[in-house]
């Protein structure tokens, strides 16, 4: 059981280094500085102490015997207690291949070996006062009623408002935390990165269309924005979709439509572009005999009070 830290007033480093010389260095700087200094020779070590005590900020060797530093962040990022939890490497390792696995397991920032501890110290104050920013903003988030959370780029939930946990537990069956983004999530995620938008179109999980997910941006390093919604049961009886002529898709946007969306609202809605939404109205109109979206939603607002 992790011990309650939030009374303390000073901020606790976990310094993770096999080299007893790294460790006295950063020791003696960072209680010179005011903060509490745990220490771990290596990753093993350092995963029993975080199931104590959650602390502020992690220095950590990327090159260690054993569970190496990558290994050991990616590790520390899937405990949700520990996700915002900012993590430095240091290493010795200046080649880009070797940044870009930091960041990617989860750091958000790497000093050279040897260590500058002037600098180190600065990195450490940015990286607190960002965190204590983003658990500010979460808390307004959590008590702000908004269906959010944040992912990485495996698709692991980092946080979760409560509305989103709850969401995703009806919906999942289970924890929130144990909820992952399956492959055609991911495959949108990354699509919808691309674009760079907070306004890309909605993704649906495949067995259950009504939730869906909007990708909002890119909030920290390898954590990326989503926002749910439930939308209402809202297609069109199966009975008089079949008497109509419809399809199931014509039968949800003609449902919509009756309901006073706009096409750009459908296309939203249903994870379409405009464009096809356009074209599943011409279908529409021309099942219907109509030549506009008004008596197409008149005729399916007929069907549903004959069928109610």
């Amino acid at each position: 059981m992790r011990m309650n830290t939030e009374s303390k007033k000073r901020d606790v480093a976990l310094v993770v280094d096999d080299s007893p010389e790294t460790l006295r260095l950063l020791t003696d700087a960072l209680d010179g500085a005011g903060m509490t200094v745990m220490v771990a020779l290596d990753g093993a070590a350092a995963m029993r102490i975080v199931d104590q005590i959650t602390p502020d900020i992690v220095l950590l060797d990327a090159v260690m015997p054993g569970i190496d530093g990558f290994e050991t962040c990616r590790r520390l990022k899937r405990d949700a207690g520990l996700a915002n939890v900012p993590v430095i490497f240091m290493t010795g390792l200046a080649e880009t291949e070797h940044i870009v696995r930091g960041l990617d397991a989860g750091g958000v920032d790497y000093v050279t070996k040897p260590i500058v501890i002037e600098e180190m110290l600065a990195r450490i104050r940015v990286h607190l006062g960002n965190a204590r920013l983003t658990q500010s903003a979460r808390a307004a988030l959590d008590v702000s009623g908004r269906f959010l959370f944040a992912v990485n780029r495996q698709g692991n939930i980092l946080w979760a408002t409560p509305q989103a946990q709850k969401l995703l537990a009806d919906h999942h069956g289970a924890q929130a935390d144990d909820f992952v983004l399956p492959p055609s999530l991911l495959q949108w995620l990354e699509q919808a990165k691309g674009k760079g938008s907070a306004k890309s179109q909605a993704a649906t999980l495949p067995d259950n269309p009504q939730l869906r997910f909007y990708y909002m941006g890119e909030t920290a390093p390898n954590e990326f924005l989503l926002r749910l919604s439930k939308e209402a049961g809202t297609t069109l009886p199966p009975e008089f979709t079949s008497e109509l002529g419809l399809t199931t898709r014509e039968g949800e946007v003609l449902a919509w439509l009756s309901k006073g969306k706009t096409n750009r609202d459908i296309a939203q809605i249903l994870g379409l572009s405009p464009r096809t939404v356009d074209k599943h109205l011409e279908q529409i109109y021309a099942k219907l005999g109509v030549e506009n979206r008004t008596a197409a939603a008149a005729i399916a607002t007929n069907a549903t009070r004959r069928n109610s």
